[in-house]
């Protein structure tokens, strides 16, 4: 199964027996996927638009043919983030354009997922000695670029350890604030990304 979030709203890719744990809806409709990309860009559209669509649910019994055929509408960016702990078993978030986040950025050319969740979590929050742990997880979302091309992000997730407090927010990122806060609370922070809550669920 993949849940990619468009426009804050999730279109779930899944097979037959994942698409049987949803009940169709006029908000929430479970379509087949019949192997025309024409179906794609008309969930993508929907969801982008605001219309009365809270969620897709598309399935397939060719679940890797679906994923390979709505990725390839879009440019797809490789991106490494992290959960960052410390001892008090807090989390470090960031906010980033008035929405709570957590530090993750573009993979470079030759450059792993780790380093680059390592090197976007120094550049962003000022953190610099940092323990990385276990990959969490592999997250989904579209946005549109400057130049309206549509953009999926494929974010890699890693747990790390650090009790750095000096903390210094990347402005030109757009950072607003870098903060040690509990996880019941960031699990509470509003606005926040769902991919978010995701990750943050993984702990």
């Amino acid at each position: 199964m993949y849940i990619i979030y468009i426009n804050r709203k999730p279109l779930i890719l899944t097979d037959l027996a994942g698409a049987k744990k949803y009940k169709t809806s006029k908000t929430q409709p479970v379509l087949r996927y019949i192997g025309k990309k024409r179906y794609l860009f008309q969930a993508i559209d929907n969801l982008e638009k605001e219309t009365a669509y809270q969620a897709i649910v598309m399935y397939s019994n060719e679940l890797e043919q679906l994923k390979k055929h709505f990725f390839s509408i879009f440019k797809v960016e490789e991106a490494g983030g992290g959960l960052v702990l410390n001892d008090q078993k807090e989390v470090l978030m960031i906010q980033r354009n008035g929405y709570w986040d957590m530090a993750k950025g573009h993979i470079e050319k030759g450059e792993t997922r780790e380093a680059a969740a390592i090197r976007e979590v120094q550049e962003e929050t000022g953190v610099q000695n940092l323990e990385l742990g276990a990959f969490l997880c592999t997250t989904y979302h579209t946005y549109r670029n400057r130049k309206d091309k549509r953009i999926l992000k494929v974010s890699h997730w890693f747990r790390m350890i650090s009790n750095d407090t000096t903390l210094v927010p990347q402005a030109e990122e757009g950072i607003q604030k870098v903060v040690w806060m509990s996880l019941e609370m960031a699990e509470k922070c509003t606005p926040i990304y769902k991919n978010i809550l995701t990750v943050l669920s993984k702990n």
